[in-house]
């Protein structure tokens, strides 16, 4: 697709908390070498803790545009996307619409700009699950199919997304950037006192739950809530617990135990903090699968299956359901992963974003 002229050379959507320590590093290799670039922020996650504090920790700059959406059902969230940023994207007219993961924001931003004529790139490209029933699977399908340039990080992605289609000049094996960010603050959230401030035990896990497919179905949402009772009564639990769902799971009796500590969302450095000194983490968060393999933290996900697959064959991610969740942690606990042995997976080295930046500023040059 040829490019437009006239506007800056990037614009960047993001739009949720897994996309600002992904655009972090990118931004500011871009920044480095000179690139001319906008910010924009959709508002999709607007809870402080999920969005500004984030801007404040990562360095990342003010967004230049703000679009406020908020929440709402995926047809409702989208819509507004949609409307709000065909206005923005028309208004800037970047030569390249960069996007990153697997949000509903991500899926609206490349919509738009192939309807406009302008040409995107995706960051994390290529990842599948191979399940449409989760709304993520179709963001990301639909989003590489109208990608320009696709920025992989890992090996699978190369074959899923050749398999879909995608030419081979379009693809780039550049690495994790939300690895980048973590490497980048490591020195920063480690030893912070947010455990003792929490008053926590030696040994605890974090969970965070927060996909439609486990908070929204009213049985499912109770195996979830059973299975952590029985988890916590042989390791403590904190739960920095999601606005999404966050109704349902307290009427369900999350918050009735001592050894179940439910808290508000946390902080980048804060959160990464409690990971890094858990005993095991529980999730089901695709960034958070990425960032306790790197860590070598057992990392078990409630989910039948994931788009990360690097995290099972690393061995330091399990997939399970509700029910046998106790049974996993256990397991995942007595069988701890090994970095000694296993490393990061390849590319994870704190390099994506300048990586990314030396194509794109090929591609804008070309």
């Amino acid at each position: 697709m040829k490019p437009a002229r006239g506007g800056p050379d990037v614009a960047h959507v993001v739009g949720a908390r897994p996309n600002f320590m992904k655009a972090a590093p990118v931004v500011a290799a871009l920044g480095t070498a000179g690139i001319e670039q906008v910010l924009i922020h959709t508002g999709q996650h607007y809870d402080e803790a999920l969005s500004r504090v984030f801007f404040d920790e990562l360095a990342l700059p003010e967004p230049d545009r703000y679009l406020g959406v908020g929440s709402g059902t995926q047809a409702v969230q989208t819509a507004a996307l949609l409307t709000a940023l065909e206005g923005v994207l028309a208004d800037t007219a970047p030569t390249l619409t960069l996007v990153y993961g697997d949000v509903n924001s991500t899926m609206a931003a490349a919509l738009v700009a192939s309807k406009a004529g302008l040409a995107s790139g995706h960051v994390e490209a290529g990842l599948r699950s191979f399940d449409r029933s989760m709304p993520e699977e179709i963001n990301r399908v639909v989003t590489d199919a109208l990608a320009d340039i696709h920025f992989v990080t890992t090996t699978d992605a190369i074959a899923n997304l050749a398999k879909e289609g995608a030419s081979a000049d379009s693809i780039h094996f550049v690495g994790n950037p939300m690895i980048d960010t973590l490497l980048l603050m490591r020195d920063r959230f480690v030893g912070r006192p947010i455990g003792r401030e929490l008053g926590l035990p030696e040994r605890y896990a974090v969970v965070t739950l927060h996909r439609p497919g486990n908070v929204d179905d009213p049985q499912r949402a109770t195996e979830i809530v059973n299975s952590l009772v029985r988890v916590a009564n042989d390791l403590h639990l904190v739960i920095p617990l999601h606005p999404r769902g966050r109704a349902k799971l307290t009427a369900l009796g999350l918050t009735d135990w001592s050894s179940i500590d439910v808290t508000e969302p946390l902080g980048y450095l804060d959160f990464m903090s409690l990971v890094a000194d858990a005993t095991a983490v529980i999730t089901d968060s695709g960034g958070v699968q990425e960032e306790t393999t790197v860590l070598g933290i057992p990392c078990i996900t409630v989910r039948p299956n994931t788009e990360r697959a690097v995290t099972i064959t690393h061995g330091t991610n399990r997939l399970t359901e509700p029910e046998d969740l106790d049974k996993a942690v256990a397991a995942a606990i007595s069988e701890p992963p090994s970095q000694t042995t296993h490393g990061p997976p390849p590319l994870w080295d704190g390099g994506a974003g300048p990586r990314i930046g030396r194509i794109v500023q090929r591609w804008i040059d070309r």
